[in-house]
């Protein structure tokens, strides 16, 4: 099973925002449990996001979609980094995240990644045999 583990923060925490820990103790913390994810075997992607000043968002409200850069002064919290685990079952998910080394006002959610037998009885067989065509054809292209 895989699962998509989402770190949301405040936008005024970035990196050294007033309240936060010294920037050396959260980048050792990130690479122990980095390091830990990596030596068991589960760590399939993780990284951080810039601030959202750097971003921009893609709406699609009429006819062709509008581009607005950032930063997005309406979100309270916004998605500061992610990592992509492969476990056994959901708990195994539940102890990495609970492992996770946020402090507080930072939030991890934690979602599963659909396979495609989830996908098996909603989408028409044809959707379902191209996209399992692109998933090969991914993999191919990482093991390159």
């Amino acid at each position: 099973m895989r699962y998509m583990l989402i770190m949301s923060a405040p936008e005024s925490m970035a990196v050294e925002g007033p309240d936060a820990p010294p920037a050396e103790g959260i980048f050792e913390a990130m690479g122990r449990y980095n390091t830990d994810l990596v030596d068991a075997g589960v760590l399939l992607a993780a990284e951080g996001l810039t601030p959202s000043a750097d971003g921009f968002v893609v709406t699609h409200d009429g006819e062709s979609p509008t581009v607005t850069d950032g930063p997005f002064a309406e979100a309270k919290e916004l998605v500061a980094g992610f990592w992509m685990i492969e476990v056994a079952s959901r708990e195994e998910a539940v102890q990495w995240a609970r492992r996770c080394p946020i402090g507080p006002g930072v939030r991890l959610e934690v979602r599963r990644i659909a396979e495609l037998a989830d996908l098996e009885g909603v989408a028409p067989a044809d959707v379902l045999d191209a996209e399992a065509t692109l998933r090969r054809r991914v993999a191919e292209r990482e093991q390159v």
